[in-house]
């Protein structure tokens, strides 16, 4: 999924105050996971015969030796540090075949600036681009996950999201809906004897119903009309009972 910090630096994040708290990782970041991630998934590519017994297994069609996971992105790791991402993820999920999982995914999120902004744009963490608030989007859903070959794994994740405007005092003032999907493809790699994992992947985010909120957000929306963003890296982390 997804999410929603540079005069003097491209690599320095934007401090937008106290009634402006960041919602996205700042663009040097974003790129140092996006590298990270590729070298990630090179490596694990390289290293597919010792995955892990989870790997092996659904190559070999036996069944897992865990059925139950709980896993979360990096993003929520970072949330006890000042200028957090105020996100928050949890899945809890069942490997229904040695290929097959399905997970419920309870998330959270906090954005001060349009979620259609691509990772690359120049105004992405701008304060021009700035809500006059922020929108906090928190929903439950439902993802699925099929092993291609060995590590390797397409998923694909779908959560009703509820929206709570705020100004910038933190009052509510307008409510709203999204439905949220993404599509990702990535490579888990299982070790200290299939009891952790790792998950480096990419994913593509798209929001076909999007509700509009009040006349300030919606100025700030305008601008940036796509429903979706390509291509965000992301790191997952997992453990397996």
């Amino acid at each position: 999924m997804n999410w929603k910090n540079q005069d003097q630096s491209e690599c320095r994040s934007v401090n937008p105050g106290p009634q402006a708290p960041t919602a996205r990782p700042g663009r040097c970041a974003l790129g140092f996971l996006a590298l990270l991630t590729l070298l990630a998934l090179l490596g694990l590519l390289a290293l597919a015969p010792s995955t892990g017994r989870a790997a092996e297994a659904a190559s070999k069609g036996r069944p897992p030796s865990h059925r139950f996971f709980v896993s979360t992105t990096y993003l929520t790791a970072t949330n006890p540090f000042p200028d957090s991402v105020s996100m928050y993820e949890l899945h809890f999920g069942y490997r229904l075949t040695p290929k097959d999982t399905i997970a419920i995914k309870a998330c959270s999120w906090k954005l001060f600036e349009p979620m259609g902004i691509p990772l690359w744009d120049s105004h992405l963490m701008k304060e021009s681009e700035f809500y006059p608030g922020k929108i906090h989007e928190y929903g439950v859903g439902l993802s699925y996950q099929r092993f291609l070959w060995k590590g390797l794994f397409a998923s694909i994740q779908v959560v009703p999201l509820v929206k709570r405007y705020l100004d910038q005092n933190g009052k509510k003032v307008d409510s709203g809906f999204k439905l949220y999907s993404s599509y990702h493809l990535g490579y888990h790699w299982a070790f200290l004897r299939n009891r952790f994992f790792l998950e480096p992947q990419v994913h593509i985010n798209y929001w076909p119903i999007d509700t509009k909120g009040p006349a300030g957000f919606e100025k700030k929306e305008a601008r940036w009309t796509n429903n979706y963003v390509l291509f965000e890296p992301n790191l997952f982390l997992g453990v397996n009972f």
